[in-house]
């Protein structure tokens, strides 16, 4: 077995990330359980109490705009502007990030959209990786052009299309490694080298690899994206977004993006992602280590004609994987002979599989599992040509499995796909 090795710079957390009541520094897992919270001054409680209020008590005259807000993360006006539970993940994830600060949204759409909305205008130009979460791609294509947004789809793992396709005007790159469906990796370091030279941002959907997998900042990512419905959460039971970041690039996003735009987290879910994340790095290991055995056992199957996870020697950005990863995740794509034997196994997985879920998402303590037919991709969200579309074949021929691994153990796992894939 392939061990990512720990390229993570150290991301001790310092006292004012973690509480009021910490001293020194902590580390990651420490920051996860702790991280933004502290015990409920009236009741004692330990752990953190759900505050499901709308509006604040007032103690000092204040104006009416957001613009007027209080500097004091502790002091809370309106519940668009900001909430307790909401501001404990922000700083759990912040701490986890190695970051200043972090805002989260509704959904992972939504900080989307809101970091191509706050540091885009009319005449800008940006660069987004051609294969991305469908929603995101679809949103470049169909809406940003739109407010006179300039958007280029670019294979962001060929450097030369990325030096091709930049601009005077281009203030944003953003990437997503891996990139969703197809676990291709884009080099987040060369990428920030490029765009930081004329002065523009890095952006990174990260959600693939998680806080754990991927030391984005010490790469140079800008702005660290996850939809934290997925991993962070890691229950399938709760939707949200979050943006990690320096304190003036998330200052600039909170009041555009959430107070203004309106897509904000609510405090159960903020509740309920929290309690996720406390176990988040224990849970990326269990992730990475089932990944790694059903990957093998996918690969030796002589029903599955490719499988791609970056933990295999076989990915084609193995060498980059094992450079820029410090976990190589739970997520697997694999592929059978052609498009109709893939459509008949998905059928044969709903009807037979009993452990593992066909259904959408993905990053969730059970195992999910959904066929993804490229010319399907291709007509809805993609529309990939030439050279992209045979680079994006290239990974996914005719269509993946797009599997998440869960925290099932892995013997289960591997029988419940051998069941489907007779």
């Amino acid at each position: 077995m392939t061990t990512p090795p720990d390229n993570r710079e150290d991301r001790r957390a310092t006292a004012d990330q973690i509480g009021p009541q910490s001293s020194g520094q902590t580390g990651r897992q420490t920051q996860a359980i702790h991280g933004g919270e502290q015990p409920d001054p009236v009741s004692g409680a330990s752990a953190p109490s759900l505050t499901m209020s709308s509006a604040y008590i007032a103690h000092q005259v204040e104006g009416f705009s957001a613009h007027n807000m209080s500097d004091d993360p502790n002091s809370h006006f309106y519940a668009r502007w900001g909430n307790p539970n909401v501001a404990m993940l922000e700083a759990k994830i912040a701490g986890m990030e190695g970051s200043e600060a972090c805002l989260c949204f509704a959904s992972g759409m939504a900080a989307a959209t809101g970091i191509f909305l706050t540091f885009l205008s009319a005449g800008d130009h940006c660069l987004i990786s051609d294969v991305c979460y469908a929603g995101v791609a679809e949103l470049a294509r169909e809406t940003l052009p739109r407010f006179g947004i300039e958007v280029s789809l670019v294979d962001l793992s060929d450097l030369d299309a990325v030096d091709a396709a930049l601009r005077p005007n281009t203030k944003l790159i953003h990437a997503e490694s891996p990139c969703n469906p197809i676990l291709r990796l884009s080099d987040l370091s060369a990428l920030a080298m490029r765009i930081h030279a004329s002065g523009g941002l890095l952006s990174c959907d990260a959600t693939f690899a998680s806080p754990i997998g991927q030391d984005s900042r010490a790469l140079g990512v800008d702005l660290v994206l996850h939809s934290i419905t997925k991993y962070i959460g890691g229950h399938g039971d709760a939707m949200g977004g979050a943006v990690a970041g320096s304190k003036a690039l998330i200052e600039r996003m909170r009041m555009e993006a959430t107070i203004h735009h309106g897509g904000v987290l609510s405090p159960f879910n903020a509740w309920l992602i929290a309690r996720g994340a406390a176990t988040l790095p224990l849970r990326m290991e269990a992730h990475q280590r089932g990944a790694m055995a059903v990957a093998q056992a996918l690969e030796a199957h002589p029903a599955v004609t490719k499988v791609l996870y970056p933990g295999l020697a076989s990915h084609p950005q193995h060498a980059l994987a094992h450079t820029q990863m410090c976990n190589f995740s739970g997520m697997i794509a694999f592929q059978v002979s052609d498009a109709a034997r893939g459509q008949a196994v998905a059928e044969r997985m709903i009807e037979r599989l009993s452990i593992i879920h066909y259904a959408v998402s993905l990053g969730h303590h059970r195992s999910l599992i959904f066929w993804m037919p490229t010319d399907a991709l291709m007509d809805s969200s993609f529309h990939l040509q030439g050279r992209q579309l045979e680079a994006y074949r290239a990974f996914a021929g005719d269509g993946i499995f797009r599997l998440s691994v869960g925290l099932e153990d892995p013997e289960d796992l591997i029988a419940d796909l051998e069941h489907a894939l007779a």
